[in-house]
């Protein structure tokens, strides 16, 4: 989002006119983070990089440094409620904080370019750029007050604490400094992981439903017809239940890797299938293809709570990338153990 529709008016500065954003969202801000949250234009919401006013602010005024995110922009300001402060908006791609300065986005070289593209030293008075501490592995503060005269002091992990930080003279708390990642933190990442792989696992269940149809003796599209609905269902529930339940249950979920997690629930998942199975109340067919589906269920668990390491705090950059190493293989060697297992069920039991 590039348009002005967030900008209210211009703040005159010796740099230039500064353009003015409020504190209090609006419909459309609160409407476009819902819809971002389901994935919808989500790599088009951002605001143009540069030098943001909120409030009344002067050359004593505290700079703030966020991403081009909106959603990031838009929950810094939303936190700055009767309060005077600069924005300093860096080019971090559409990407959070976090996630930037993991990527490199939200670093050393970009703060400094930014900071001269907005003569922000004829702004301000002050030498000190306020960094969101989450953004702070991508951050060389001795390297941007070499370059650029400007100190740099972190600030709390959430914004919803700048307004005490900066009241208490840019001093953080314990609690502040806190990384926390509750219930709602977890549970909103649900629709956008719902939303990016449903189109996927809708292609897969439809390849299984055809490859249903295969017998020793050839090709029934009776068959495909008839398992369908049993074949969808449980391609859709395998999917399903690792979105929705390894963000909820994750700390409580064994062990530290998420691939490990999401691999418990998969066999939790299996084991409950097996028991309904067994007890008449799901067709899954024989016991091949019974134990196909346990052992293709437990690998996408394992992957899907895989995807939700770049969505939290819970581990860095350098973590993730390893534990992919490790778990890709085991999961793929999973998944082809699986496929060879239903599809003899499948063709033996013809």
């Amino acid at each position: 989002m590039t348009g002005a529709a967030y900008v209210t008016g211009r703040v005159s500065t010796p740099a230039g006119d500064v353009p003015r954003v409020p504190a209090r969202l609006t419909w459309r801000d609160r409407l476009g983070t819902v819809m971002v949250r389901w994935a919808m234009g989500r790599m088009e919401y951002t605001v143009e990089p540069g030098l943001y006013a909120v409030g009344s602010p002067t050359s004593d005024s505290p700079v703030l440094v966020s991403a081009n995110y909106k959603l990031s922009f838009d929950h810094l300001r939303g936190n700055l409620g009767g309060l005077d402060a600069w924005i300093l908006v860096l080019d971090t791609k559409g990407i959070n904080v976090w996630c930037a300065a993991g990527k490199g986005t939200f670093g050393t070289d970009e703060i400094v370019r930014r900071v001269a593209s907005t003569r922000l030293a004829e702004v301000v008075t002050g030498r000190r750029l306020i960094i969101p501490q989450l953004g702070a592995p991508g951050v060389s503060a001795h390297e941007v007050t070499r370059q650029t005269r400007f100190g740099v002091v972190y600030g709390p992990v959430r914004a919803a604490d700048i307004g005490e930080f900066l009241r208490a003279g840019m001093k953080a708390t314990a609690e502040m400094r806190r990384v926390r990642f509750g219930l709602v933190d977890r549970a909103v990442l649900i629709p956008v992981e719902l939303v990016t792989g449903f189109k996927l696992i809708l292609g897969v269940a439809a390849v299984m439903v055809l490859l249903g149809g295969f017998v020793r003796w050839g090709y029934s599209v009776d068959r495909a017809s008839a398992s369908a609905p049993t074949v969808a269902a449980l391609v859709l529930a395998a999917f399903l239940f690792p979105v929705i339940l390894v963000p909820l249950l994750l700390p409580w979920l064994p062990g530290r890797a998420f691939a490990a997690k999401g691999a418990w629930l998969g066999v939790a998942t299996a084991l409950g299938l097996y028991a309904a199975a067994r007890a008449g109340m799901v067709h899954s067919g024989g016991r091949l293809e019974l134990y196909g589906w346990m052992t293709g269920g437990t690998a996408l668990a394992s992957f899907v709570a895989m995807n939700f390491t770049g969505a939290s705090t819970y581990t860095s950059l350098s973590g993730v990338y390893a534990e992919m190493k490790r778990a890709i293989p085991v999961q793929v060697a999973l998944t082809v153990v699986a496929a060879v297992l239903w599809l003899a069920g499948r063709l033996t039991a013809a």
